[in-house]
């Protein structure tokens, strides 16, 4: 089936063997493409910019918008175009390619143009329409696509960065942000846009893709700009918004995970190990914590973080998840850093935080449970027996006696464990128990050690399982009263004037078990004897004499003489 303009121009034009018709009455229109979308038909009194070629029925061609390489602009239906143009255009789309027959009568008429159009001369157009707007049109915004998470929306002063594909309103590319593998960066409602752009970035979330046109009144307007928008072109922008942010602007905070139980929140001065993912406000992932299987660690409030992380870590509580927006004048600021944080960005950080301390801390000693008349408590030299498991304050288990088959054996003050961990086992009670929280410098400091990563505060749960009495610094054996007099004769069992090994161990045992002294408790009083021996044993024969044989207040008392 034939077009219908084609049926028209035959019916109008005649056909074979029908003799000629006569003049045309109106313009003839051949509508021979038409665009599939079609948003805005051309009416009176819009403003159209078309390109066009103008000849005789011949194909002589009279006239060329291409060949003056501008297009033409103007107003439809006001008689600023010849009367056969002015019919022509109404209704037409933008990219709408149109054949046009305009009898003299609408054209130029029986004067024509001197010197270009002769009288009575029949026109032939071929129109391609490039824009149509009117001077009542508003801004067309269209929302592709919107994240879901949208806490705040562009306003005037806030700085935006953003891509942009910028098109005319027949799809001719003009410029692109994504070309220059650069955002655009700027103010919004201080005069650094055209007011299209102005309005058009106004309540756009961080993510958020827009499409803008934006009629010329609002963009260029009558004198285009350069060579790349013409005069009075009306803009398509596809826009994504990056991220934005005012330079009055703190930090934002959003709590994601508070812990029901809470009992000191990070301040100034404290040191903190946090693992995080920062990203980008589009998501992308410049930097993690996780990556590298490491905790960050660092002071808070002291400047050795960026301003925004310094105030978000602020009032953490040990196993909070927060997320951290920073404005980039709290950040790395106009330059950027490195090649994955662009200059002018927001950073979000989310947190979680491990564990926090001050270097001022003490152990902190929670007592579980103590039983009922406990009169006897552990103090230093004393050997004790106790179960513990260890956990970082995250829940992850690192050690526990349970392990093994016997308790952990240790006499307290010998520097033995840690230091918080002993300062924990004292003044206990045989049964108790106990939940320790000791900080990394009164553990295993900033190195850590095998299995315990460095600054960590551990959690230790400890149960006494036993006790005994210690001896005072130095000593391996105190006498419960007065040592026997002549000491070395009740020590040589079989009066040969020598104290070989067995000898000594005998009478030593033989004093404990009468209760006249005590050794050094330990889980080997065997090797506490045999170091007993040694001592005494000054010229290492391998027995004692009457002049090797010295009590330790004998031996203290002559040191104390020997430095005066």
């Amino acid at each position: 089936m034939a077009p219908v303009s084609l049926v028209l121009l035959l019916s109008i034009l005649g056909t074979p063997g029908l003799g000629d018709p006569g003049p045309l009455e109106d313009v003839v229109i051949d509508r021979y493409y038409i665009p599939k979308i079609c948003l805005r038909e051309v009416q009176m009194g819009d403003f159209i910019r078309y390109h066009y070629n103008g000849t005789f029925k011949d194909g002589k061609k009279f006239d060329s918008s291409y060949d003056r390489g501008a297009t033409v602009a103007g107003v439809v239906g006001v008689g600023r175009l010849i009367t056969g143009m002015d019919r022509g255009l109404q209704g037409m789309c933008v990219n709408e390619r149109r054949h046009l027959i305009v009898p003299p009568h609408l054209g130029y008429g029986s004067i024509g143009v001197a010197g270009l159009i002769p009288p009575d001369a029949t026109l032939y157009f071929d129109v391609i329409m490039l824009d149509i707007w009117n001077k009542n049109d508003k801004l067309q915004i269209t929302t592709l696509s919107k994240p879901e998470r949208c806490n705040r929306t562009v306003e005037n002063s806030d700085f935006v960065r953003y891509h942009y594909n910028g098109t005319l309103l027949d799809g001719t590319p003009f410029d692109s942000s994504y070309s220059k593998n650069s955002t655009y960066d700027t103010y919004v409602g201080t005069g650094w846009l055209i007011k299209g752009m102005d309005q058009g970035l106004l309540g756009m979330c961080a993510g958020e893709k827009r499409s803008i046109i934006i009629p010329p009144f609002l963009a260029y307007g009558e004198k285009g700009y350069r060579t790349v928008i013409p005069p009075q072109a009306s803009l398509v922008f596809s826009v994504l918004l990056v991220d934005f942010h005012n330079p009055k602007d703190g930090i934002f905070l959003e709590h994601l995970v508070v812990p029901e139980s809470c009992k000191r929140r990070a301040v100034t001065g404290d040191f903190v190990r946090y693992h995080y993912n920062g990203t980008l406000m589009d998501g992308t992932l410049f930097d993690s914590s996780y990556s590298r299987n490491h905790t960050y660690n660092t002071y808070i409030g002291k400047g050795y973080i960026i301003p925004g992380m310094d105030q978000g870590l602020q009032g953490v509580c040990m196993g909070e998840r927060r997320r951290v927006v920073v404005p980039p004048h709290l950040a790395y600021g106009e330059n950027g850093t490195g090649d994955k944080i662009p200059g002018s960005a927001v950073l979000i950080f989310d947190v979680h935080i491990i564990d926090f301390h001050n270097p001022a801390d003490p152990v902190e000693i929670e007592t579980v449970y103590r039983p009922e008349g406990c009169n006897v408590t552990t103090r230093d030299r004393d050997f004790v027996r106790y179960h513990y498991n260890c956990s970082l304050l995250d829940g992850t288990k690192l050690f526990s006696s349970h392990d093994y088959e016997k308790p952990q054996e240790v006499t307290l003050g010998t520097n033995k464990v840690i230091e918080g961990l002993n300062s924990g086992l004292l003044n206990m009670c045989v049964g108790e128990r106990r939940v320790l929280i000791v900080p990394p410098h009164l553990g295993h400091g900033e190195s850590g050690a095998r299995g315990v990563p460095g600054s960590a505060v551990l959690r230790f749960e400890v149960e006494l399982i036993s006790m005994e009495e210690g001896v005072p610094e130095g000593y391996l054996f105190i006498w419960h009263g007065e040592p026997p007099t002549s000491l070395y004769e009740h020590m040589d069992l079989n009066k040969d004037g020598e104290i070989p090994p067995d000898e000594f161990s005998t009478f030593i045992k033989t004093q404990v078990a009468e209760g006249k002294g005590r050794l050094m408790p330990s889980s080997d009083a065997e090797k506490v004897i045999a170091d007993m021996f040694r001592n005494q044993d000054r010229n290492q024969d391998g027995k004692i004499t009457a002049e090797e044989l010295k009590l330790k207040t004998d031996e203290d008392q002559e040191k104390i003489h020997e430095e005066l």
